[in-house]
């Protein structure tokens, strides 16, 4: 005898279980959403409204009183040539870390399916150390092997006394070298996983078709793993757009008069050590708007091409 359905199964929902159907998810993410509104919303909203004002030493000690000042502390800051000369600099630093992260990265993931068992442990504990390291810890470690007097690169290298630090572009690829240490593992452990999950008859097919390990990877797994790819991308330009202790410690806080500044440093130095709390404030928007601009862009790309995240 066929089994009679549950009570209440099979019956359409009410308008009123129906609204209850759709809220039941929001009561669930409600506490994560108020924690989140505290260390994020409310952080956001003091930064925003310290860019709109005059916000100094002296309103902090209490000697002057606070005024508004509208957007003139963005019309100060968008007339500054520096900050368009860092602004510079952030972009094509960042350009630079995220390209070179994802290349690494990448190559790892797919050497990691074609190695055995063991190495593989190794080579993933080992990019998993780097990972953990604390960005201070690395930055300092960095600068000791590339230090000219005792470092052992130069050393190796036959460079001499070379000073690393010393020059715009050498300081600059530097950090560079230190933030995609630090930043790879991330890429090689993710593209790694969505490597392992596709299917292992398509990688057979396209053997089989006599694709090579360059055209396997950009034409069957770069569109299988995209939105894997985008979501890597998104997360290292945001990392890198606004590294700020790689550049601190390893340039001594900006390099030889600010050469090697980008925008988080430039920030710090606006708001602590010039005491310009307003201009720093306004230099953090700047910066939200710009890596917010970034993120809704590519993922407008993304989905115009029928890909779902």
């Amino acid at each position: 005898m066929p089994r009679s359905p549950p009570p209440g199964e099979g019956r359409p929902l009410t308008s009123t279980a129906l609204r209850r159907s759709r809220w039941t998810p929001w009561l669930y993410l409600l506490p994560a959403l108020v924690l989140l509104a505290g260390l994020l919303v409310y952080p956001i909203y003091q930064l925003g409204l310290i860019s709109f004002l005059e916000y100094t030493q002296a309103q902090v000690s209490g000697g002057q009183p606070t005024s508004f000042q509208g957007f003139g502390n963005y019309a100060a800051l968008f007339g500054d040539g520096e900050f368009w000369r860092v602004l510079l600099a952030t972009v094509l630093f960042a350009a630079a870390c995220v390209l070179t992260t994802l290349l690494v990265g990448c190559a790892l993931a797919v050497l990691l399916t074609r190695i055995r068992a063991v190495p593989r442990l190794v080579l993933m504990m080992a990019a998993l150390g780097a990972w953990a390291t604390p960005a201070i810890t690395g930055s300092t470690v960095w600068v000791f092997l590339f230090d000219p007097d005792f470092g052992p690169v130069n050393r190796v290298l036959g460079l001499g006394d070379f000073s690393w630090t010393y020059g715009q572009y050498s300081a600059f690829a530097l950090v560079l070298l230190e933030v995609v240490w630090c930043s790879f593992p991330f890429v090689m452990v993710t593209v790694y996983a969505g490597i392992r999950a596709v299917p292992a008859e398509v990688l057979e097919a396209a053997a089989l078709d006599g694709a090579s390990q360059l055209r396997t990877w950009r034409s069957v797994l770069a569109p299988i793993l995209r939105p894997i790819l985008v979501v890597v991308t998104i997360q290292s330009v945001i990392w890198d757009f606004k590294v700020f202790t790689q550049i601190y410690v390893m340039t001594g806080g900006g390099g030889i008069a600010g050469q090697n500044l980008v925008l988080n440093v430039y920030a710090y130095q606006k708001a602590f050590a010039s005491s310009q709390y307003s201009l720093g404030s306004a230099i953090g928007v700047v910066m939200l708007l710009i890596l917010l601009a970034v993120t809704l862009a590519y993922l407008r790309i993304v989905r115009r091409q029928g890909e779902e995240l």
